[in-house]
């Protein structure tokens, strides 16, 4: 008689924009599959699906993760935030509010992913996270300024087919200076 062989499906709970969803995947299910076809969040794009384009970004535990590479089974117990979650309610994320300010983009395919990732960029950079392009790498040196070259090198994974860039990188130098003026406003 034949081993048993393993079952191929699971089922998992979904931590999604604050709200818990539990559903039975196939292992090999990505979360951008189970999000965009099973849980009908479909703001999150699917590009490449070879995590070389970042339309599928999101955030896993506030960092972020291009969600085709990403196995749904392997999410469990993390905090996923898809774009339909960065808002927080009727009002705009302040990356959402300056691409729709700043015309951060055109077709707006690759939009979703873009904002994910900007959302992490400026958290990475308050953080004092270096990227490739930064100067001065210790940590008492505190974050590099914000420079177009930090955010384009920090924003790279990301690509736009229509070539919105120059207004991408607009976008997320403007919400940084409005986080900064907000802290400052709080303290």
């Amino acid at each position: 008689m034949a081993p048993a062989l393993p079952p191929t499906s699971s089922t998992v709970t979904l931590n999604i924009n604050g709200e818990k969803h539990t559903l039975t995947v196939d292992h090999r299910t990505t979360l951008l599959d189970a999000l965009r076809e099973r849980l009908d969040l479909t703001g999150t794009k699917k590009g490449c699906d070879q995590g070389q384009c970042g339309a599928c970004t999101v955030l896993l535990d506030g960092r972020r993760a291009v969600s085709c590479l990403q196995l749904a089974v392997a999410a469990e117990g993390r905090e996923i935030t898809t774009i339909e979650g960065v808002a927080e309610g009727d009002r705009l994320h302040p990356v959402q509010q300056a691409f729709l300010d700043l015309d951060g983009y055109q077709c707006g395919y690759c939009t979703p992913g873009q904002i994910c990732s900007a959302v992490a960029v400026l958290e990475e950079h308050a953080a004092g996270w270096p990227s490739a392009v930064t100067g001065d790498v210790r940590p008492e040196a505190g974050p590099p300024p914000l420079t177009a070259e930090e955010i384009r090198e920090r924003m790279s994974g990301n690509l736009c087919r229509c070539g919105a860039y120059v207004s991408i990188v607009e976008a997320v130098a403007r919400a940084a200076a409005d986080g900064e003026k907000h802290t400052e406003a709080a303290a």
